[in-house]
């Protein structure tokens, strides 16, 4: 039986090139389909697409967040009949994305590959530069929105250790061990207490980092900030041996995906996280589904820094890639230390969701392309360890430091879920 037509329900604009490559992916299924699968890549995708070989009643559902695109088969039997037709609604729907709250990934990405046409090395989480036999590897972040949430709660203690982290984070990828960090607050009108309070939880952060706080700029611009508003950003230094640097070069097929659970939403997201609470209609002092924390607690749950706990593991041997989950979540954070022609599949009831995380897809309608996307769902990092190493890492898991096991390296790039 063959296909007689095929067609596709379009999103209402054309699908991104990230999208594209999701979908070109899925070519992968040929190994498991005996009668093979095709899939040409378009800059935009038509009306219909070359398959070969589709069998009754097979449906093709691929869906990246609002960019939804649902693949039709219409079988015929041998007397022309149609035996089955699948049909299923195409891009749209009422949930809540990434994009509509105002954060365009892609449009992030494109920034990036500008950038690269004019600085060599750019794109890992950390820049390297040579030092005799050594590299040191920079790094810089921000806090992003959630700095609305620290004002709207006044917890302002804590904010300074996401500050830290974001960056520290980024850097310890590579194998590097954090130097030194500066900071940079600015403001509208210096609250000496307020300003206080942010440079103690940097301090603190940089204590978990086993770095040193080497400086910073206190800017005060009148007008440009609201009363008791500021932004911060942050700035961190490493350095590893050139022989020691992680990278991803050496990562094989079979590779083991270890996972280091997160304290919650950590520092990205948080521009789609306040567009879920005003659609909750919840104040950020309610409890969260129920429990003894508020929502609000919930939320600004200062972001883990794995510097220690990571350099620990690196110093045994056996670790050839590490991703920093941060804004991109899972899908695009990922592939950034895989070779090309190699990507991860991701076991995803392998370690337990967060509550916060089920509130915010429960409530904002989210669908699980988007959640991959947008948050870390519990895991801020991941290694790519020998199957040796994870046997060990796994063994030495604890309730103090728990790990998981999460996934495996594949051929094909991108990261598939199941």
């Amino acid at each position: 039986m063959e296909a007689s037509a095929l067609r596709t329900h379009m999103p209402k604009t054309p699908l991104n090139q990230n999208t594209i490559s999701k979908i070109q992916s899925f070519s992968s299924l040929h190994q498991s389909h005996p009668r093979g699968f095709h899939l040409k890549q378009y800059p935009i995708m038509p009306k219909s697409l070359p398959f070969k070989g589709i069998q009754k009643g097979l449906q093709l559902k691929l869906s990246f967040g609002r960019e939804q695109c649902v693949l039709m088969a219409k079988c015929r039997g041998s007397d022309g009949e149609v035996v089955k037709e699948s049909e299923s609604e195409g891009g749209g729907g009422e949930g809540l994305t990434y994009k509509e709250a105002g954060v365009d990934i892609d449009a992030g990405a494109e920034l990036v590959k500008r950038i690269a046409k004019m600085a060599d090395g750019i794109g890992g989480f950390g820049g390297l530069f040579p030092l005799g036999d050594s590299y040191l590897v920079a790094g810089t972040d921000g806090v992003g929105t959630k700095l609305k949430l620290a004002f709207e709660t006044g917890m302002h203690d804590t904010i300074g250790i996401d500050l830290v982290a974001m960056s520290v984070n980024d850097i310890v990828t590579s194998g590097a061990k954090p130097l030194f960090f500066l900071d940079y607050f600015a403001t509208s009108r210096l609250d000496v207490d307020l300003a206080e309070r942010v440079i103690k939880g940097i301090v603190n952060g940089c204590q978990q980092s086993d770095c040193v706080l080497l400086g910073g700029e206190t800017a005060e611009m009148p007008d440009f900030y609201k009363d008791g508003e500021y932004d911060l950003s942050g700035f961190a230094v490493g350095i590893v041996k050139k022989d020691s640097v992680i990278d991803g070069k050496n990562i094989e097929t079979g590779d083991v995906l270890i996972g280091l659970p997160s304290s919650g939403v950590h520092s990205n997201g948080f521009s789609l996280v306040r567009r879920v609470v005003q659609k909750s209609g919840l104040s950020l002092n309610d409890k969260l589904l129920g429990g003894s924390t508020s929502l609000g607690e919930a939320l600004m749950a200062p972001t883990v820094i794995y510097v220690k706990q990571v350099l620990d593991i690196i110093s045994r041997g056996g670790v050839k890639g590490i991703a920093h989950i941060t804004g991109g979540g899972f899908t695009d954070n990922i592939p950034r230390v895989f070779p090309k022609g190699m990507g991860a599949h991701i076991n995803t009831g392998s370690w337990p969701i967060l509550p916060v995380f089920k509130w915010i897809q429960e409530t904002g309608k989210i669908d699980n392309a988007e959640m991959m996307r947008t948050f870390n769902m519990g895991i801020g990092m991941v290694l790519v360890v020998s199957q040796e190493t994870a046997v060990r890492i796994l063994a030495e898991g604890n309730e103090a430091n728990p790990v998981y096991s999460i996934g495996e390296a594949v051929d094909g790039e991108g990261v598939t879920y199941q």
